[in-house]
This record gives C-alpha cells, structure tokens and sequence, in this order.
C-alpha cells in the first residue's frame, strides 16, 4: 500500500465502460523516494490535497465492486498525518 496525497484530477471525455462512475485522481506518493506521480481510480470521494491510502496490483480488483481495467485503487481517505 502507498501514502499519497491527491495534487489533481483527470477529466475525460470517453472512457472504458466499466469506468464510468469512478474519478481519475493525479498522486504525488509521500514517504517514498520515488516521488514520480501516477493515477488512480477512486470511488470514496477522495479531493484535492487530501492524503489517501492506495493500494496496487492485483489487490485492485477486491477494492471495486466491478471489474475495472485499473492498476491502482483509492480505499482510504486519512484523517491525520502519520508520525514516524
């Protein structure tokens, strides 16, 4: 799983069907030394500047109800920021 904060959303005209309904949000990663940004899918309702916790792979499909063709998936909004 990642820690990332939401920097952006993506608009689209057309998508893949089974992505209807699910925003596309721009991450930065935080705590990480790849701080290169990806996208991901999300239907909790996640917003800019908020931290998220993601998680990737095959752990995507049992975190939407549908089958989607995504690689990462939004499955928590956090509340407060982790002390290390």
């Amino acid at each position: 799983m990642i820690i990332g904060k939401v920097v952006s959303t993506i608009i689209s005209s057309r998508k893949y069907d089974s992505i209807q309904g699910l925003k596309l949000l721009v991450i930065e990663p935080c705590y990480q030394k790849n701080k290169d940004y990806f996208v991901v899918a999300d239907a909790i309702g996640a917003g800019v500047g908020e931290l998220v916790l993601i998680t990737e792979g095959d752990n995507t499909k049992y975190a939407i109800e549908k089958e989607v063709p995504v690689d990462a998936v939004v499955v928590g909004i956090i509340d407060r920021e982790p002390e290390f």
